[in-house]
């Protein structure tokens, strides 16, 4: 299978910014496809189950290219085998190593994932897209160039779409707010009216986001422990088992330490001085 046969173009051009998170998404999607192949498949075949490792050498391939690319440990350091030498048990232990990995991955993004972010009532949601709603009619009024109000209209699609998951990501309101507050105060038909409408928004979610935090636990701001590899024999080189690879310095795995993305209240008082 070829880089394309895992991932599109178009699922590419949408991968997150975050290194962990894009290479874990890559990782889910590459995985996906390698089961459609393999479902094809008749493995008492000898053709097919050729076809198979063929596959699956590929899905190794890639995976290792593209933590390269994003600098991501022990699978940055490691060599693909030859292909001649490729069997199922390479395969194993590699897809082994990888969910491990990734579900480290996993759980600190849903950790992170908490910490920056709120849950919004109904209530509240509807009062936030009524507020957008004006919003977005104060954009379409604004004396901006065409480029630049259509680029405005997007971020507040976005937000509009954040809106319909569970939780809403406090970097997206971060987000707005900034785009918003970037416009010069001249071009808007009512500075006053367009400010009020960025703090409504602002004062429903730091409402919901006071409740929430009343509710539980207080979250726990240090950083995430560093990943760890499945094995201590994980080590630089080939990527499976017996295939003549070297001791890794350190744990195989980079820090993982807190990458908290800009914070709720951050956003606040950056906010208030505007």
């Amino acid at each position: 299978m070829d880089f394309f046969d895992f991932i599109t173009q178009e699922e590419l051009d949408e991968l997150p910014d975050d290194p962990q998170a894009a290479f874990l998404r890559f990782a889910q999607l590459a995985q996906r496809r390698l089961r459609e192949v393999r479902g094809r498949l008749n493995l008492d075949d000898g053709g097919d189950w050729d076809l198979l490792n063929e596959a699956r050498h590929g899905f190794m391939n890639v995976m290792l290219a593209v933590a390269k690319r994003f600098e991501i440990e022990p699978f940055s350091s490691m060599d693909v085998p030859p292909i001649s030498s490729f069997d199922d048990r390479d395969h194993k232990q590699f897809k082994a190593d990888l969910d491990h990995y990734i579900a480290q991955v996993a759980i600190g993004n849903s950790i992170r994932g908490r910490r920056d972010s709120v849950f919004l009532s109904d209530f509240a949601k509807d009062r936030i897209r009524t507020y957008l709603r004006a919003l977005r009619s104060e954009i379409e009024k604004a004396d901006l160039g065409e480029a630049k109000r259509s680029a405005l209209l997007d971020k507040l699609k976005k937000f509009e779409d954040e809106l319909e998951k569970r939780r809403l990501t406090l970097l997206e309101l971060t987000r707005i707010i900034i785009a918003v507050a970037a416009v010069p105060g001249a071009v808007w038909a009512s500075i006053d009216l367009t400010m009020k409408l960025v703090g409504n928004v602002m004062q429903v979610v730091g409402e919901a986001r006071a409740v929430e935090e009343s509710e539980r636990s207080p979250i726990s701001h240090e950083p995430l422990k560093a990943l760890s590899p499945p094995r201590k024999d994980v080590v630089r080189g080939r990527a499976s088992e017996g295939l003549g690879r070297k001791p890794i310095n350190g744990s195989g795995f980079p820090d993982g330490g807190d990458c908290d993305s800009s914070s709720f209240s951050g956003a606040l008082r950056w906010a208030a001085t505007i």
